[in-house]
């Protein structure tokens, strides 16, 4: 009887660990950013085995973001979606931390083409950027602007009523930031931002999140579900392989 015992948890021991290694095999892809032809086949928000391959015609491209980062994948042709290399989990936790909301004098972050500032936090709400924005719980709300020269107020009102508050950025500094009292969410979430330029306002709509992701697959998916998509491309952007 002891023998039956011991065979039957050897093989209860070998099938655990072909489950784990299946499990920890297949990793998951989330598709970014989608056009062509087969668009409509690989939405984005739509989550890939990292074991399977898509199909894509001419004029197809779809942009995967997996744990090694983001990638580019055109058509026409059968391709594999998983593609090893370096993990971007050190990359992803820089971008994804929250921080204090005092201001620092970083200046601006380059990362674009010939040198154009790159928004370096995916919390950070982006003065140049309108639409919808997702953020995490806390008790700060940090804005940031692309030049850091000069002092300038910007003004955020309220889409629905005359509630307003202002911004204020300080010469040298690339962010400022309001407490939760000062904007409080829960209240509106619809704004209008004005900058000291003048010109037209551009709307944003504010995301309160209960929780965030600790991956960028399922953070990618989030972000997706809940049409901001500014910073799902910052995310693709900075994770890019």
């Amino acid at each position: 009887m002891s023998s039956v015992k011991a065979l039957f948890a050897r093989g209860a021991i070998a099938i655990a660990a072909i489950g784990f290694l299946g499990t920890t095999a297949a990793q998951a892809g989330v598709v970014v950013k989608s056009s062509g032809p087969s668009a409509g086949s690989y939405p984005v928000g739509k989550k890939l085995d990292d074991a399977a391959s898509v199909t894509l015609k001419n004029g197809d491209s779809i942009t995967v973001l997996t744990d090694s980062g983001t990638r580019v994948i055109t058509g026409p042709g059968t391709h594999r979606v998983g593609e090893r290399g370096a993990s971007k989990r050190t990359a992803f936790a820089m971008l994804t931390r929250q921080r204090s909301g005092a201001r620092v004098r970083t200046g601006a972050v380059r990362g674009g083409p010939a040198g154009t500032a790159s928004n370096p936090n995916l919390w950070n709400v982006d003065t140049s950027k309108p639409g919808k924005v997702c953020l995490p719980a806390g008790d700060t709300i940090t804005f940031w602007r692309p030049a850091v020269e000069g002092e300038e107020t910007w003004v955020l009102g309220s889409a629905v009523s005359d509630f307003h508050v202002h911004v204020k950025f300080d010469d040298g500094d690339s962010t400022a930031s309001l407490n939760a009292e000062e904007l409080p969410l829960s209240q509106n979430r619809l704004y209008d931002l004005s900058g000291p330029a003048g010109g037209a306002k551009q709307r944003m709509e504010f995301v309160a999140l209960t929780s965030t992701p600790d991956n960028a697959e399922d953070l990618a998916v989030m972000l997706a579900d809940n049409g901001c998509t500014g910073q799902l491309d910052l995310l693709s952007d900075k994770l890019a392989s």
